[in-house]
């Protein structure tokens, strides 16, 4: 559906087990965004999710590998529009504030829009999500000299051109932070926006495990520091291997300028195997930092191949 100003808009809602909230919060775009197609991505659900979101008006489709990343893949490759609205189905998002997101990534032609969590009721924002989200903000800083307020926020408004150039690999709710490492990398345009965020409406539940999630976020962060910085990553395990070799060798050495022996071979050996290891890792952060610079640059021009979101269209 076409809006006044000539844009596409595209609602799209990854869901799961949503039957309790997905009518509540189809209705709710619905509202706040008359003119724009909502699209509901089930994915296996077993309850009545799918027959909820017919009934309450929404384009419903069904992706069947399971997990978030492979519903937003889906969602981006087959979604045809010039502005994306991505919100989880749980009617804990307001969908109230998209009209001024949609506004505000046109008029001031960005990439991306995040909607930043300020929680309405202390049930909707659980303590250990705010910490894995300072630890994936902070990191982010350091890697890109820039970051978010809210990593992990779910609802975002998208430029075509970045849906179309974003190479989804996640499986999981890693999601959010693969979407966040894309912008900050490619150095896109972006904005936040402050949004209220509530608790899930009775009967709803959420499928997200404090500890199962918090060791993703653990792993998450280490994955970006050596897919990102590679020459850091690898420099470093390469820096504690050289350090620990001359630990052990200095005694070797002591022990040979006094008598000319090397009375602990083994000792010897294992230094020697420690450095050429410490060397290796270096070379391996070398050749992977040049990598990188060319996945950046194919990426940017994937990126740059599309217009940016007009009042026109895009």
């Amino acid at each position: 559906m076409e809006p006044q100003s000539g844009l596409r808009v595209a609602v799209i809602l990854p869901c799961y087990n949503e039957a309790a909230a997905i009518a509540q919060t189809v209705a709710s775009f619905r509202a706040a965004l008359p003119d724009a197609a909502i699209y509901v991505y089930d994915n296996n659900s077993r309850d009545d999710t799918v027959g909820v979101a017919r009934a309450a008006g929404a384009i419903v489709r069904t992706e069947r590998i399971q997990g978030k990343g492979a519903v937003v893949r889906r969602m981006f490759a087959d979604v045809d529009a010039d502005v994306y609205v991505m919100a989880d189905g749980d009617a804990t998002y307001d969908a109230a504030s998209a009209p001024a997101m949609v506004a505000r990534l046109v008029d001031e032609q960005l990439d991306m829009i995040v909607g930043t969590r300020i929680g309405e009721a202390a049930a909707a924002y659980r303590r250990g999500h705010r910490f894995g989200n300072a630890m994936l903000t902070g990191m982010l800083a350091q890697l890109f000299g820039r970051s978010f307020t809210d990593i992990l926020s779910g609802y975002r408004v998208f430029s075509r051109r970045f849906v179309k150039s974003f190479p989804v690999l996640s499986v999981g709710f890693e999601i959010e932070t693969e979407i966040s490492v894309h912008a900050l990398e490619l150095k896109m345009p972006l904005g936040e926006v402050e949004t209220p965020y509530f608790a899930r409406p009775d009967g709803s539940e959420s499928k997200l495990s404090t500890y199962r999630d918090g060791w993703r976020i653990l792993r998450t962060i280490a994955m970006l520091y050596r897919i990102e910085r590679p020459l850091w990553f690898f420099g470093a395990i390469g820096t504690v291997l050289a350090l620990l070799a001359v630990v052990l060798a200095v005694p070797l050495a002591i022990t040979y300028m006094n008598t000319g022996l090397v009375p602990r071979v083994p000792t010897a050996i294992l230094v020697t195997g420690l450095m050429i290891l410490a060397a290796l890792n270096g070379f391996a952060g070398l050749i992977l930092d040049t990598v990188v610079r060319g996945r950046r640059e194919v990426r940017r021009l994937a990126y740059l191949s599309h217009p940016a979101p007009t009042r026109g269209g895009a």
